[in-house]
């Protein structure tokens, strides 16, 4: 049977982790939270800024930083699914996942141009990335297709001397709405006339590039995300150089299977540390406020509810 446990030798990362998590990170959230730009909410306030970078340097200096990537490549040197282990302890706190560096879509992003990037695209991007020096943007959802099968994708690049010219349009890009947000990973159809599994490549789209055009942020449960934000963007010929493009053409559903799966894992960790946030919430309320005399936990069939989240828990890690 494999084994699914966190190895001995990452225990004291987790615990560590978790203790910077609780005694420097959740003190200054309420405030990073109500710290907003009041002119701008897609743009930190000078104040959040102090606060992350603060955080942020903290964390640098612990050694709690970058741990995504082998540690050959700048990384702490866990695998993917070490890495789930450490993203549950860090999704506990809705800050901490960029306090180490380590939030989505930047980690996805990181990997992909660590593992195909050119040494001129890691320069440009990748280094500021993994300095948490910028954000980034993953642009593959679109509204006229089922985007979760990559062979649907129908945004057109068209190569033109040494210009990638792209038009179409793109729902939920991740990250595109922050302004500290300068490159997206775009996915587009290069040569529709190949086998379906080559027709896609991954191009390289700063987010100032002419013909970059933000039309609204998507709502996630009522919510627009600011700043971090979905975007639907619509590119208009947009030019890019051909250089931009990431492992060659008709390479991005490959590089598409290599960086979506690890992400699942640890989309999925990321909500189990969540859950596991609000049941402790709930255990704390049940215990310390009462009604008709008792514990809230105590009344009506609340410890079959604790208990029922327990269990459904402990299922979700191993489904």
């Amino acid at each position: 049977m494999m084994d699914l446990e966190i190895p001995e030798r990452l225990v004291p990362v987790r615990d560590k982790i978790d203790e910077f998590v609780k005694t420097k990170i959740d003190p200054l959230t309420e405030e990073f939270q109500t710290s907003v730009n009041p002119d701008d909410e897609w743009s930190l306030s000078r104040r959040q800024l102090e606060i992350l970078d603060g955080l942020k340097d903290d964390a640098r200096d612990a050694g709690l930083w970058n741990f995504f990537l082998p540690e050959s490549q700048g990384g702490a040197g866990v695998s993917n699914l070490e890495y789930a282990h450490l993203a549950e302890v860090m999704a506990r706190n809705p800050m901490a996942s960029e306090v180490f560096n380590c939030a989505a879509p930047d980690t996805g992003n990181m990997e992909v141009l660590e593992r195909f990037g050119t040494e001129e695209q890691k320069k440009e991007w990748l280094e500021p990335l993994l300095e948490g020096e910028i954000r980034s943007a993953f642009a593959m959802t679109e509204p006229g297709v089922a985007s979760s099968d990559a062979t649907n994708i129908c945004t057109r690049a068209v190569l033109e001397g040494d210009e990638w010219v792209i038009n179409g349009e793109k729902h939920y890009a991740s990250g595109a709405g922050d302004s500290r947000c300068k490159i997206m990973i775009v996915m587009v159809q290069t040569n529709p006339d190949a086998p379906k599994h080559l027709r896609q490549s991954q191009i390289l789209v700063p987010r100032d590039a002419p013909g970059v055009n933000i039309i609204r942020p998507m709502s996630v449960f009522g919510h627009d995300q600011a700043p971090h934000g979905h975007m639907h963007i619509k590119f208009d010929n947009c030019r890019v150089p051909k250089e931009n493009i990431i492992l060659g053409e008709g390479r991005g559903f490959e590089i598409s299977q290599g960086r979506l799966g690890p992400g699942r894992i640890h989309h999925c960790m990321r909500s189990i540390g969540v859950a596991e946030r609000a049941l402790e919430l709930l255990c704390q309320r049940a215990l310390t406020r009462t009604a008709f005399g008792k514990p809230l936990a105590e009344l009506g069939g609340n410890y079959d509810v604790i208990a029922d989240s327990r269990i459904e828990l402990d299922m979700c890690r191993l489904a």
